[in-house]
């Protein structure tokens, strides 16, 4: 299992992933999941994956190798568009799953899915959810982040807290506080966790971060997020005595 998450905002994008992976408890391995397609003047590119490992480094490196090849099945590095970035992925999973799953199925589930995002000179910064089909989603004003792999511990975080105008500082807090509960309740997510604060009109994500479990911020912040939640919970207002009559 994974987490990866990203968030669309005004300023830009937060784009953050675990580095677990594992095959049974006597098989874990640190992999990370945040890939960054190579540098370009006019555009940045980010996939983050979750699933079978096999598919997703295969669809990956398929695309890095294809960068700047001039095959436009596979070159993100000619696309127009984001939307175009995010088909080009979609087509090249459902290419690997139709190659490896007659082989796979027999011992595992061969699917994968995708986070994909980044910006292209011209457009703003887009976010994409690519399913295992192969077919996707864009993240709006509306619906702001997207996550996939184990999401459900850390989605009420920030269906509560992360605010339309939020700012890249703010929305990168909360992505990690969004891990640290994830972390907590599911021994398949686990540090150190990558991390891009992506400025729009920056192309460059040079910026990437990884977070152990060492880092002083991580551990301040894991330390300050559960005092404050103990204070809060002990200042609530306790139930009416006639509840227990």
């Amino acid at each position: 299992m994974t987490y990866c998450l990203g968030i669309l905002l005004k300023d830009g994008l937060v784009l953050a992933s675990d580095s677990r992976s594992n095959a049974g408890v006597d098989q874990v391995v640190r992999v990370s999941k945040l890939n960054l397609m190579p540098q370009a003047p006019d555009r940045v590119i980010s996939i983050q994956s979750s699933g079978n490992l096999a598919t997703t480094q295969a669809v990956v490196t398929t695309l890095h190798e294809a960068f700047g090849s001039g095959e436009v099945a596979h070159d993100l590095r000619h696309a127009r568009t984001m939307f175009e970035v995010a088909g080009i992925v979609g087509a090249q999973l459902r290419a690997t799953v139709a190659a490896d799953a007659d082989f796979v199925t027999p011992y595992g589930d061969p699917s994968a899915s995708f986070l994909v995002g980044g910006q292209i000179e011209g457009e703003p910064p887009r976010l994409f959810q690519v399913y295992a089909a192969g077919n996707f989603v864009e993240a709006s004003a509306r619906s702001p982040f997207l996550q996939i792999g184990e999401t459900k511990y850390g989605k009420p975080i920030l269906d509560r807290l992360l605010a339309p105008g939020a700012s890249l500082a703010q929305a990168a807090t909360l992505a990690l506080i969004s891990f640290d509960a994830t972390i907590r309740s599911n021994l398949s997510v686990g540090p150190p966790i990558d991390l891009v604060l992506y400025r729009a009109g920056g192309f460059s994500m040079d910026n990437l971060v990884t977070v152990d479990d060492a880092d002083p911020y991580w551990q301040a912040l894991r330390r300050t997020y559960a005092e404050g939640l103990s204070a809060l919970i002990a200042s609530l207002p306790p139930p009416p005595e006639t509840w227990g009559a």
